[in-house]
């Protein structure tokens, strides 16, 4: 199966069109026509995955996050971003990003987070095109839960070190909204839409202030909130592509630490 196959399989899932403005979903560097010979899925394109990729013998590698965001306009080596480029074109491996087109798709990130946290009726929070697609989720808890209940669940379900959130009012939790990574910008959504809880990767401080009666605000960190991107990958390519040999990266991209 070539590589540019493959693609149009997760194009097929999560179109392009759906991606945010500003993103750059979608090929970063290779080139397609080649036959695959395994796809290494993961969180962040470092120096360490490309290692990875190329000592499984793999010529695909398959993000959620772009390695490459902006133009370039050398190529020397400077960062980690420009190392890892010039790894995988030494080594005839293809990059790919499936960000926020992926975030968008129905049964996309934020529906797999979702589903991590067992919640039911589950539909778009920001929906877009007749809710064809769109930003965020929404669903509802099988049962009313306590904010305490709720929070250790989610730092369990989500091996969070150290979950964040607003002051506790003793509220009963059964509508809960959110967004994997960065979605606080969807906040008025969650308060509009009637949410007990917004669940996110992060928050601004500033944002915490003023919904101290209306909501919940919860956020694991960015990292941990989409942690389970990897897995979405892999049902998706081996529903789509059976044959594909697909393995999840061994190495935790995440760069914040917690003492």
């Amino acid at each position: 199966m070539k590589i540019k196959e493959i693609l149009s399989a997760l194009e097929r899932y999560a179109p392009l069109p759906l991606q945010e403005s500003y993103d750059n979903a979608g090929l970063q560097v290779g080139v397609t026509d080649a036959e695959a010979t395994g796809a290494l899925l993961c969180l962040d394109v470092t120096e360490a995955v490309v290692d990875e990729a190329i000592a499984l013998g793999y010529n695909l590698i398959i993000a959620h996050h772009p390695l490459l965001f902006h133009g370039l306009k050398s190529l020397t080596g400077r960062d980690y971003i420009e190392r890892s480029l010039i790894k995988a074109i030494k080594n005839d491996v293809a990059i790919y990003a499936a960000h926020t087109n992926l975030d968008n798709a129905p049964g996309g990130v934020n529906y797999t987070i979702a589903e991590k946290l067992g919640l039911t009726d589950v539909t778009f929070l920001a929906p877009r095109d007749n809710a064809a697609w769109g930003s965020g989720v929404i669903g509802t808890l099988p049962e009313l839960e306590t904010e305490t209940e709720l929070l250790m669940r989610i730092k369990k379900t989500f091996e969070v070190a150290c979950l964040r959130h607003s002051r506790l009012t003793g509220r009963q939790i059964q509508r809960v909204a959110l967004c994997g990574g960065a979605g606080s910008f969807l906040i008025p959504d969650a308060l509009a839409a009637g949410a007990d809880a917004f669940l996110t990767g992060e928050i601004r401080y500033h944002e915490y202030f003023g919904h101290e009666r209306d909501i919940l605000l919860i956020e694991t960190g960015h990292y941990e909130s989409e942690q389970y991107t990897k897995d979405l990958l892999r049902d998706i390519l081996r529903a789509a592509c059976p044959s594909l040999k697909t393995k999840l990266t061994k190495l935790n991209t995440n760069p914040i630490k917690y003492l």
